[in-house]
């Protein structure tokens, strides 16, 4: 680092995204991406004259986007906020709401997303991490009346489990005087939605992302539902630092992407039919697999450490996610792929175990 960063940064241990490597072509089971494409809506817009267009600047409001969304969700434009993915608006809510008028502080689990420790640690905010329970639960009842910013991600990552709906209004309607944030980038794929609750609770803010269900990862489009007093502080930060934020063709496309819903719905179907009978193959391999309510499955073998099966995994073209925390180093997160990559990681598996290969695929 230079001599010149300030002391306080110097401190801070940087997010680190999961691996993206050139070297040779990898089955990518690693950073929770959709196997499958955008839909054909936002293949055709993505043209020469839109593209074109990239000379102007962006509606820093987002209008038609918010438009879209409202109507798909049945909410005011004013209760929606849209953002360059929704890691900026986590960002945005830490700075925001981290610290205020009835003190200090947020509330999040010891094992979860990443970034929220990241966030903390960068804008001073002192952070209560808590425990998971036996099972990698999280309890609800450890987050009652805390009145602090408490930020969980449902379904949790990277566990992949989740809680109901009236779980998290316990939580919401415990804690009056700090603003819950509900990351649901996975709750498509099986979880409970609490984005509904945000006409009941003006301290409830739900963070959503185009990445995972809508197949648009590389576009960075991310949004939140919450009271419009909420909506109002993360767009004053917005304005303050980057109104421009999420650029024209982006909008464009998550319009387009919204105006084909079910298509999103059926890609959602066949990802968790396809993780359901993985998690069958692995438990039949001796895998110790997470109930998961997401993209991906949180699992652990016996016979070979974590950090072992990744290596050996990607010596053979395919990659998942390692985590190097002692409380999960067994655990390897495995995004799911389509039933054809599926069944090589399976066999890829079985090849570094010596067990005998699959025949015909995964049984679906």
């Amino acid at each position: 680092m230079s001599r010149f960063l300030n002391p306080e940064l110097a401190k801070i241990e940087a997010y680190i995204p999961g691996e993206q490597p050139r070297d040779m072509k990898y089955i990518k089971l690693n950073t929770n991406e959709s196997p499958y494409p955008p839909s054909p809506s936002v293949l055709y817009a993505a043209n020469e004259e839109e593209i074109k267009k990239l000379r102007l600047y962006s509606d820093p409001e987002s209008k038609e986007l918010k438009n879209a969304l409202a109507a798909l969700y049945a909410l005011s434009p004013k209760n929606i906020c849209v953002s360059n993915g929704s890691d900026e608006i986590l960002n945005f809510a830490f700075l925001a709401f981290g610290k205020n008028k009835s003190g200090s502080g947020a509330v999040f689990p010891k094992i979860t997303y990443g970034f929220y420790p990241v966030f903390a640690n960068l804008y001073g905010i002192e952070a209560e991490r808590i425990p998971l329970r036996d099972n990698f639960s999280i309890n609800p009842d450890d987050y009652v009346n805390k009145n602090k910013l408490t930020v969980i991600a449902n379904p949790n990552a990277p566990t992949g489990i989740s809680l109901t709906k009236e779980e998290i209004r316990k939580i919401v309607s415990s804690n009056p005087d700090g603003v819950v944030v509900i990351d649901e980038a996975y709750v498509d794929f099986g979880g409970e939605t609490c984005y509904e609750l945000i006409k009941e609770y003006d301290n409830l803010l739900v963070v959503r992302t185009f990445s995972k269900s809508r197949s648009m990862a590389g576009a960075r489009l991310g949004f939140a539902f919450a009271s419009e007093a909420i909506i109002e502080d993360l767009e004053k930060i917005r304005y303050s630092t980057n109104p421009y934020n999420v650029n024209r063709l982006t909008q464009l496309l998550g319009i387009k992407a919204l105006e084909e819903n079910d298509y999103y719905i059926k890609n959602c179907e066949k990802i968790i039919k396809t993780r359901e009978n993985t998690a069958k193959a692995l438990k039949e391999l001796g895998f110790t697999v997470l109930p998961s309510k997401t993209n991906f499955l949180f699992a652990k073998s016996e016979k070979i450490s974590g950090k072992k099966l990744y290596e050996e995994l990607k010596k053979r073209g395919v990659l998942i996610r390692h985590f190097s925390d002692p409380e999960i180093s067994n655990f390897n997160r495995i995004t799911i792929g389509s039933e054809e990559e599926m069944t090589i990681f399976v066999d890829k598996i079985k090849e570094i175990l010596r067990l005998p290969k699959t025949l015909g695929g995964i049984q679906l």
